[in-house]
Formats: C-alpha cells, structure tokens, sequence
C-alpha cells in the first residue's frame, strides 16, 4: 500500500502488481486505515485511489484467498466494503485514477468513485457470473445507475468487459488519456476540484448524490438485497465450483443448484 499526499489531495495506490492488484485482507486493512486518515483529516480536499503498475488497476477480490477460505474484508470493518472503499460513503470526492484492468471488484471500486479518469488501455468488467459469483461490492446496482440500463445489463449478465474507448462514449468515466500521463491528469482534476471552497464542495456532493446522515437515498434496501441474494448464491454448488475452477485453470461445470 502506498500513501502520497500532493497538496490538497491523497493518492492511494494498491500496491500487489504481482497479483494484478487484487485485494486480500492485509491490503483491504491497509488501503481502509489509508482511506480513513484521509476522510479525517481536514486538510484533504480530494481522494485518489489507483493501482501499481500499468497492467491493472485492480482483478478485484483475490480470489486464490477466497479458494483458501480467506476472509477478504477484515473483521470489523466490513462496512467499509472491498479495499475499505467500496462501499463507504466519504464527505470529500473520490477520484478513480484506472491505469489498467479494473475486473469484478476493481470495476466495482472504480464504480464507487465520484470520478473516473482512465488511461487508454483500461478495461471494465463484471466478470463474477462466469465464476458462479455475484457483484457483490455494489456493481450489481451501481452499474445501472451509471450505463444505460440495457448495456449495464449486458456488461452484468455476460460478464465481458469494454475498452476505455466505449467506457467514454458511455459517459461510464469522465476522460481517457494515455497511460503516462493518468495520474497527472488525475490530480489536475483533483486540484481544480481543491481549489474551490471544502465544504461548500463537499454539501453539493450531498445534495447531488442525496446523502443524508452518510447514506444515499436508497442504498441501505439494494446493499440489503445484495447481501441476502449473495448469502443465498454463495451457499450454491455453482459458486464453489466457479472459485475451484478458476483457481484450477479449468472451465468451470454448472450445475445450477
């Protein structure tokens, strides 16, 4: 995990390229107290999360741990959602800076953000359906909430990814731009961002999103339903097959029970 404070703003970068990024639990704790600093520290304006390297922004949870029987957020702190930033709901905005593959739970984190900026070789799926699991980190709902309804369902249900290019005509992310020169494009918006006044910013991101008292309108009944239909999935044949699979290099058998 690596933490750099540039002026106003926080950069976070999940730091596991050997493992593109993937969040286990030591890096969920890591990246939560990162994030949590940053929240509470008056003096930050901005928050940027991106990944190490540029083949990943993060593959999502790690799902070799999972196969382990692993828990992947950690004890306690489980409402801050995947990397501590998935599903918390911060007071100052959030910036995604995607420098590569942002799969299952990296789209999901990159979703989460208020901003997106992507570099050109960026990539974002949903691929949970093909291991038998469900986006459970906020992507089932958020997706539709920021594609049109009939492409979010498709990038859902099929699992397979789109290129930055069609990220951008989908209004998905805010601007590509090649890959050296992400994080400055990142921070520059990140600074415009900063220069204006902290809390006047921060109550229009309440208005805009209608957070009351930390929670969007609406969140806690689809944060409920995702969690009672991914209990419900995880129990199945085809969820553990779909991990064993994976870990096994193999395609996987359904059974659908």
């Amino acid at each position: 995990m690596l933490v750099e404070r540039r002026g106003h703003t926080v950069v976070v970068t999940l730091n596991r390229p050997e493992a593109r990024n993937a969040v286990n639990m030591a890096l969920a704790a890591a990246a939560g107290d990162a994030f949590d600093a940053a929240e509470n520290d008056p003096d930050v304006r901005v928050i940027v999360i991106t990944g190490s390297g540029t083949a990943a922004f993060s593959a999502g949870a790690d799902l070799k741990a999972i196969g382990r029987g692993e828990p992947i957020l950690p004890p306690g702190r489980e409402a801050w959602g995947l990397a501590g930033f998935s599903r918390r709901v911060f007071s100052k905005p959030t910036i995604a800076a995607v420098n590569g593959v942002a799969l299952g739970g990296g789209m999901e984190i990159a979703l989460a953000a208020d901003f997106i900026v992507a570099a050109d070789t960026a990539r974002f799926g949903l691929p949970e359906v093909k291991r038998g699991l469900i986006a459970a980190a906020g992507g089932a709902f958020r997706i539709l909430d920021q594609v049109p309804r009939k492409v979010g369902l498709e990038m859902l249900l099929t699992g397979e990814p789109i290129d930055a290019s069609r990220a951008l005509e989908l209004n998905l992310v805010n601007r590509v731009v090649p890959g050296d020169r992400l994080l400055d494009e990142a921070l520059a918006l990140a600074e415009k961002v900063a220069a204006n006044a902290p809390l006047a910013v921060q109550a229009s991101k309440r208005i805009a999103l209608g957070i009351r008292d930390g929670v969007p309108d609406g969140d806690e009944k689809r944060w409920q339903l995702s969690a009672e239909e991914t209990a419900r999935n995880s129990a199945s044949a085809d969820a553990k097959e779909g991990v064993l699979a994976f870990a096994e290099k193999r395609p996987p058998v359904w059974q659908g029970r």
